[in-house]
């Protein structure tokens, strides 16, 4: 990411945050119309912890877009979870349509084409290392292990 595109960023999340529960509501609202069949995904998950691990997520990523060394780790850590839980690499795509969206949404005259790409930069950064750390040998369940649990 480039350092304009950081700054873009971190400002508008900025401009998210007082309004940071509907957003998320939003977010998973379009999220399972978007992509239905995650909607199993979530049965037996707390959805009001789930939002604010959401939330704590993006915050994290915002807050160490210049400390990359630190983000990544933590990101493979979250992504092999993902990948635990039955989350696809194709999954990805459906989340970052529903954040676009969720973010237009909020940010409204703030969403144009340099916020779009900056979002999309910082959003490529994220799928890209939680999918390589699910994708490792013995990080990804087979459908088999998925279907058992």
């Amino acid at each position: 990411m480039t350092p304009n595109e950081k700054n873009i960023v971190r400002a508008t999340w900025q401009k998210i945050v007082p309004i940071a529960d509907t957003a998320v509501d939003l977010f998973y609202d379009k999220l399972f119309e978007i992509d239905p069949e995650l909607r199993p995904l979530f049965e037996n998950v707390d959805m009001g912890a789930q939002k604010k691990k959401l939330l704590q997520a993006l915050a994290m990523t915002v807050a160490q877009l210049d400390a990359l060394e630190v983000l990544a780790p933590q990101l493979a850590e979250l992504g092999r979870r993902h990948a635990a839980y039955g989350v696809q690499n194709e999954h990805y795509d459906s989340v970052g349509a529903a954040l676009w969206w969720t973010l237009e949404q909020g940010l409204g005259d703030d969403w144009n084409t340099e916020t779009a790409q900056a979002w999309t930069a910082a959003y490529t950064l994220v799928a890209e290392t939680m999918k390589s750390a699910a994708n490792t040998d013995g990080n990804r369940p087979s459908n088999a292990q998925r279907t058992a649990a």
